[in-house]
């Protein structure tokens, strides 16, 4: 077969609805919950656990679509989550799966809600965070789901985070220091806010609480105090021993599995180039690697223990080359049962698996990637576009990934960089990326070229670069700071100027501003480097095709960003395309919008690096 012979995946397949997503099964055990197009947009359905196939949708938006959605374990009300046309001031609503009654129980303008905690020994209370009263701090509020009653139980004073255990009582806090660091604080016997752990700035990052016990004997810690890589910690309350449950010397805890009942921690998952699950319960291992066996698949494992006695799992499998695959497993007969895949319209296309990659960078750092190669085609000199991840706190990982199979389909090479900044490799490495934005964390990204450029793999003259948010960022930086790299660029949502980045920032942002200082930089003793790092400081250099696309009402990246660099290309009459949505946020939900994205920038990069158009 040669690669023209290898049939375009279409965008509406790619990047259209998903078909399902995010199944769930109700804490008794009688329902399955998921999401799915009703009048193409994204509903929840509902339907017996036994017969997904009675399901009906149960919500109705005819917007952006559902996303957040869960099962309340009085074991008749499903919550879901909310906002306008991407601004992120999130509304709770509640649905009574017996009476078909929907009501908006926070149903305040520009403000935002939070879930701190609802579990199945408080089946009708909500604990929830809401920032009507100061828009920079969420209070906590007792939400009664029988009534929709709203009790606010603590006024914030200037916290930034809630501790909060398993009867839902706030048992502590987390503040953010002016140096970037933070301080932990727990309830004493008074009821008061006592500081319990500091946290320097370069641990901030890598160092979080992830629950207590059940018996609120034991806090759970991801802490990279004391060593590079963050560990599970376990802190007995009463003593203050602390004891390390998991740690890896390179890798940071990326996940940890908790006993349902006791809330004891299980296993850890550690994400290095693939998952790496280490059991601290043998019982549970024992059933894990059981279940992967019977699976069969050689994809990434996740397991959705929502329902109440733990006899059944709903079990996801994701692999590179193929849609996320969703089962129910029966741990009491073992039996396995299908239920869909995300997207079956995948099946008969040739897809291409995603291959971990590992480079040296300029200064020594070692960094870690992904690549995703055309099928069917010599692996010599081709054509690459650098897909960059936002964040930048954040990493990329090894599993389907669509925008990775469609630019692998239509003639690209893929290449993803977790470059210096990104989560996951421990905290040198994370903060090897302080302050370094267009600068170390983007000649990672030069590097990562060269290097398979010099493998012979990607022809060094037909690269594109495109990314969303800081991949945004990224991409601007690459046709600002080094066009002489890239033949095109494309940017979704990214800053242009970092000083009106940090100007603009949303007012719940205003308690952690001092990270972001630390991380990216200070406009108030740091105004020229920001500047200077900003690729609207250097649009005399910028010579290659630039498109441009915004969430009119992205509240973390404002419209703002992208006109100063769109209104600056435009007068210097520099080759460039913008698209503006008045109905997104912070990326693309809708699917109209999507397809009228990727449509461009595949248009843009066929012109320009040669790849394939559908």
């Amino acid at each position: 077969m040669t690669y023209d012979a290898v049939p375009l995946i279409p965008r509406e397949v790619l990047f259209g609805n998903p078909t399902y997503a995010n199944p769930t099964v109700s804490p008794d055990g009688r329902w399955l919950g998921f999401l799915a197009p009703d009048e193409g947009v994204l509903n929840v359905w509902v339907g017996p656990a036994d017969n997904h196939a009675q399901a009906v949708p149960v919500t109705h938006d005819r917007g952006r679509g559902i996303r957040a959605y869960g099962f309340c374990h009085d074991d008749r009300t499903l919550f879901y989550l909310q906002d306008r046309d991407g601004d992120e001031n999130w509304r709770l609503h509640l649905l009574d799966l017996q009476t078909g009654e929907e009501r908006c129980v926070t149903p305040f303008e520009d403000v935002q809600v939070r879930i701190l905690g609802h579990n199945r020994w408080n089946p009708t209370t909500m604990l929830l965070a809401i920032n009507k009263d100061q828009p920079e701090l969420h209070d906590v509020y007792s939400l009664d789901l029988t009534t929709g009653a709203l009790e606010k139980v603590l006024d914030n004073p200037g916290y930034v985070g809630w501790m909060v255990d398993t009867d839902l009582t706030v048992q502590g806090a987390v503040s953010v220091t002016e140096e970037g660091g933070a301080v932990f604080f727990l309830v004493d016997e008074d009821g008061e806010f006592r500081p319990w752990l500091n946290v320097p700035p370069e641990d901030a990052n890598t160092t979080s609480p992830v629950g207590f016990s059940r018996d609120g004997t034991t806090a759970y810690l991801v802490s990279s105090l004391g060593a590079n890589a963050a560990r599970l910690v376990a802190v007995d309350l009463a003593t203050g021993e602390e004891t390390v449950l998991a740690e890896d010397p390179a890798y940071d805890v990326g996940g940890v599995e908790f006993h349902p009942e006791t809330r004891r921690p299980q296993a850890v998952i550690f994400d290095k180039d693939r998952e790496v699950w280490s059991y601290l319960d043998e019982d549970y291992g024992r059933a894990v690697e059981e279940l992967r066996d019977a699976l069969g698949i050689d994809g990434e494992l996740s397991i959705n223990r929502a329902e109440r006695t733990d006899r059944v799992w709903l079990v996801s499998v994701t692999p590179s080359d193929g849609p996320v695959r969703y089962y129910l497993y029966d741990r009491s007969t073992k039996a396995l049962r299908f239920l869909f895949s995300h997207k079956p319209d995948l099946a008969g296309y040739v897809l291409a698996p995603m291959e971990p990659f590992t480079f040296t960078a300029r200064d020594g750092l070692e960094i870690h990637g992904y690549i995703t190669v055309p099928p069917e085609v010599e692996r010599r000199n081709l054509p690459a576009v650098l897909n960059v991840h936002g964040g930048p706190w954040a990493r990329d990982t090894w599993g389907y990934h669509p925008e990775a199979q469609w630019l692998a389909n239509r003639g690209y090479v893929c290449v993803q960089v977790n470059y210096r900044g990104s989560t996951g490799y421990g905290k040198a490495f994370g903060n090897a990326g302080d302050k370094q934005w267009g600068r170390a964390m983007h000649t990672d990204l030069l590097d990562a070229v060269d290097h398979l450029a010099r493998q012979g793999l990607i022809d060094r003259t037909r690269v594109g670069i495109m990314g969303g948010s800081y991949g945004g960022y990224a991409a601007l930086a690459g046709a600002a700071f080094t066009p002489e790299v890239f033949r095109c660029a494309v940017d979704l949502c990214g800053p242009s100027n970092l000083l009106t980045l940090i100007e603009s920032i949303p007012p719940y942002w205003k308690p952690v501003v001092s990270m972001m200082y630390a991380k990216v930089g200070n406009p108030a003793t740091e105004k020229d480097m920001l500047w200077e790092r900003s690729p609207l400081s250097k649009i005399d250099n910028i010579r290659i095709p630039v498109l441009v696309a915004q969430g009119a009402n992205d509240p973390r990246v404002k419209q703002a960003e992208a006109e100063q660099i769109v209104t600056a290309l435009k007068e210097k009459g520099l080759p460039h395309q913008y698209l503006l949505f008045p109905d997104e946020g912070h990326g693309l939900a809708k699917p109209e919008n999507r397809e009228t994205y990727y449509a461009a920038a595949e248009r843009f990069l066929a012109e320009h690096l040669g790849g394939r158009s559908e």
